[in-house]
């Protein structure tokens, strides 16, 4: 938590790649529970003491949560505030608006972005994201460019690995600065065929949710790899929500259940070169 109230946004904007990846439905507890058994050897090498922070998100489903991530809402510490925000349209009486805040003068954050100098780059996942609607072409229309793919939807058991091909080629055709956002959806349902020895008839468990994030830390260096290449680097790994397998009754997300709102959240520089 220290790292996060000292950083001074306005000296990594402009001098930094910047990263948004959504972990679309990781509940916190299985996230720190895979960090605490070393099951995350990727992640936990990035994230700062190789642990996720407690947070509670903005919204209880994917478009919700997005539409205030992508306005610079990140998701809260799990703590009494204020708390400082990394990114903060500018607004008149925000409490939440510190001196490491990047202040923008726009409705959003690729938005702002854009306005210093960023090619803002969307890569979509869930259905919130396909382009196929209107309301599926609203989220990746705030980026300059935006793709999506049935092979990067919540249905392939190869999407993440899909997914970062297209970054990889998107951010190759760009000279200056990107800012890269990168829904997953391996974690969402379905994501029973993520797990060893399952069939559909198993179903979607809390076990296969874990599975499927060991499947994701098993690809996500080279997403680290990508956004340090050329200048330093900086992250933003979080869930968008968690989603419930049964407590109290209760299966998905949209809901006001604490597997929901409570999201595992981590954000780190990367020096140039460090992700090889």
């Amino acid at each position: 938590m220290a790292e996060e109230t000292a950083r001074d946004m306005n000296g990594i904007v402009g001098s930094h790649d910047l990263l948004l990846v959504t972990l679309d439905t990781l509940r916190y507890d299985v996230a720190e529970e895979l960090a605490g058994a070393g099951r995350l050897p990727n992640l936990a090498r990035a994230l700062p003491g190789g642990r996720w922070q407690r947070r509670h998100s903005p919204g209880s489903f994917t478009y919700a949560a997005h539409a205030a991530l992508l306005a610079g809402f990140l998701p809260t510490p799990a703590e009494p505030g204020p708390h400082p925000r990394l990114f903060a349209a500018a607004f008149p009486g925000s409490e939440t608006t510190a001196g490491g805040t990047w202040v923008f003068d726009a409705p959003d954050l690729p938005g702002g972005l854009a306005q210093a100098g960023y090619h803002t780059v969307c890569v979509g996942g869930v259905g919130f994201f396909n382009k196929l609607t209107p309301l599926g072409a609203a989220l990746p229309g705030l980026f300059a460019e935006s793709h999506w793919d049935p092979a990067f939807g919540v249905t392939s058991p190869t999407s993440f690995e899909a997914q970062i091909e297209c970054a990889e080629r998107a951010v190759a055709r760009v000279d200056g600065p990107v800012f890269l956002f990168v829904n997953v959806s391996a974690l969402h349902q379905p994501n029973w065929f993520h797990l060893p020895g399952a069939t559909r008839e198993h179903g979607d468990s809390r076990e296969s949710h874990a599975a499927a994030l060991e499947y994701v830390d098993r690809h996500i260096g080279r997403l680290f790899a990508l956004m340090s290449a050329r200048r330093p680097g900086f992250a933003i790994v979080c869930s968008d929500h968690g989603t419930a397998y049964g407590e109290d009754g209760y299966t998905g997300h949209r809901i006001g259940h604490e597997v929901v709102w409570t999201v595992p959240y981590g954000e780190f520089t990367m020096e140039r070169g460090q992700w090889r």
